[in-house]
């Protein structure tokens, strides 16, 4: 039985070990991967569906985040009796990234 790997995989080894099982050439399996980090920023970009998936492993989406107005005189929950402000934050995009049944299955 072959013991766990103690770090991640890195993107060329990745790419290398892809090669392999694939029996593609280096270059080509880049490419590869660089289409799909476009077709995902396509997806996920302001003219995009808002959602990608990559069939059977997992699916990512971009979800919008109202602002926060700013408030004054909040009781501060670490120092009861004392009030605090609050800072204003503006509205921007989250992105969550969930696993599909396959990759589950997988761990």
């Amino acid at each position: 039985m072959a013991k766990a790997a103690k770090k991640p995989l890195t993107k060329t080894e990745i790419i290398t070990n892809v090669a392999t099982a694939t029996g593609l050439t280096k270059k080509e399996v880049a490419s590869v991967l660089d289409a799909l980090a476009g077709e995902i920023k396509k997806s996920l970009g302001p003219r995009g569906p808002g959602s990608f998936a990559i069939p059977g492993l997992l699916k990512i989406e971009k979800k919008k985040v109202a602002a926060r107005p700013a408030k004054k005189g909040v009781p501060n929950p670490f120092k009861p009796g004392e009030l605090m402000d609050v800072a204003a934050r503006p509205a921007f995009c989250k992105v969550k990234v969930r696993p599909l049944k396959t990759l589950k299955d997988m761990v």
